[in-house]
């Protein structure tokens, strides 16, 4: 008993020649080189049960895949013009959806304005301590209106995250110079 027909695919030649390249690709991440191949394979008129199949998904994920681009066709074929904005459009068509949750509390500026405070010494700022801790950097960003409000956690955590560990590693080396 045959089901109802899957989207039919079409690719350009521009647009198969970059995913082509995209799956060739030695840094390709996994979940981008299937979408991929579920392009390439439903641009091949296979059916959706036998692609999934083959691809080790479920026919479910084949279907999503092809409806998203079947509804970007109209931008991929405005961005063929230009190969670099064709080649953004496709990996932007074939990314993750923007998931649901809070957006970010601090932004990377305020972030970064936060560890170039915990660079500088307590005593350019008046405050009578000799090394920063957490709340008086807490308090101190507060003060200087870089945000509303911030826990002495969250100072902490970036102090101590990769996202600034070259600055960390700098306050680790002036508090140990001031120690000495």
């Amino acid at each position: 008993m045959a089901g109802p027909q899957p989207q039919a695919i079409t690719l350009s030649a521009p647009q198969r020649t970059i995913l082509e390249e995209l799956q060739r690709q030695h840094s390709c991440p996994q979940t981008l080189a299937v979408r991929v191949q579920i392009i390439l394979g439903a641009a091949a008129e296979q059916q959706n049960v036998p692609l999934a199949a083959a691809l080790g998904c479920t026919p479910k994920t084949v279907w999503k895949w092809r409806a998203r681009w079947a509804a970007a066709e109209s931008q991929l074929a405005a961005a063929e013009a230009e190969p670099r904005a064709l080649r953004q459009a496709i990996t932007c068509v074939l990314a993750d959806a923007p998931r649901p949750g809070a957006p970010d509390t601090f932004t990377a500026e305020q972030i970064v304005m936060i560890v170039n405070l915990a660079c500088t010494s307590p005593s350019t700022v008046d405050r009578p301590v000799t090394t920063w801790t957490p709340r008086e950097l807490a308090d101190e960003a507060v003060k200087q209106g870089i945000v509303t409000r911030i826990s002495p956690q969250s100072v902490a955590r970036f102090l101590k995250s990769g996202r600034a560990a070259p600055t960390s590693q700098s306050l680790l080396a002036q508090r140990q110079d001031q120690s000495r």
